[in-house]
């Protein structure tokens, strides 16, 4: 518990060094989205519905990684419309997925770990999944969109774009680098989380068929592809909403 204060205590200090003003909002964002997960821990456990709560939390955690710390309030309201849209397509594709996969619930890797205790617990193990699948995706939808939607506006102001479709290009292109970079940070996030487990399995000389069926690497490489698909759409949707904002701006200001 003392290294975990310490770490906190130097996350800080960097954090207040770097970025001043906005290295303070941003620890104090960090701080307040843990007491919400925290807060939904509480509420699920005590009967709410996972989804709904997920709902809740999901998108207050998405305005205040948006609106926390961003002065720009084209940029903010851009990347939150988009985030919130693709927040919605994104549940009504991992609903059906999730229960067409049957990887809710515990594995058989992590069965030792809770063998001395009562799993029935009376919880929707489905809807948990379900919502921690959307939880894992907003960190990634949110920077992906704000990232985007930043970009895109400094290319207005700047003039770079003279027209709506060198507007959308370059959106693309921005798009692109982010969408590589955040690929990466998924793809390494996931086999770095369980690169222990897969050891194991391999010590165990266990084959690749069961690698491919296991349900904690079935869950995980699921997770990693709904955030990359919600970060291609958040972008697609990020660089149409603000070409039409644009577009509508130029047709606003024509005599």
């Amino acid at each position: 518990m003392n290294t975990i204060v310490i770490l906190i205590i130097v996350l800080a200090l960097l954090m207040v060094l770097s970025g001043g003003k906005r290295g303070v909002s941003a620890f104090f964002t960090l701080i307040v989205n843990f007491g919400l997960l925290f807060l939904t821990v509480i509420l699920i456990a005590g009967g709410f519905p996972p989804i709904f709560v997920m709902m809740f939390t999901g998108i207050t955690i998405l305005a205040i990684i948006i609106y926390v710390g961003n002065n720009n309030e084209t940029q903010t309201n851009t990347a939150f419309i988009a985030t919130l849209l693709v927040l919605a397509v994104m549940l009504i594709l991992i609903v059906p997925m999730n229960y067409l996969m049957q990887i809710y619930g515990f594995s058989n890797e992590q069965s030792e770990e809770i063998e001395a205790f009562n799993v029935a617990i009376g919880v929707n193990f489905a809807s948990i999944a379900i919502a921690t699948t959307i939880l894992s995706t907003l960190g990634a939808i949110a920077e992906a969109a704000i990232a985007v939607a930043s970009g895109m506006e400094e290319i207005i102001e700047q003039g770079a774009a003279k027209t709506v479709q060198e507007l959308r290009i370059s959106g693309r292109n921005i798009g692109l680098q982010i969408m590589g970079m955040t690929f990466n940070t998924l793809f390494f996030g996931m086999f770095g989380g369980n690169l222990a487990l897969f050891v194991l399995i391999s010590k165990l000389d266990a084959s690749f068929g069961y690698y491919a069926n296991s349900k904690i690497f079935a869950s995980e490489t699921m997770l990693v592809i709904y955030a990359a698909i919600s970060v291609v759409l958040v972008i697609w949707v990020t660089i149409e909403i603000t070409v039409f904002k644009t577009n509508k701006m130029n047709i606003a200001k024509k005599p």
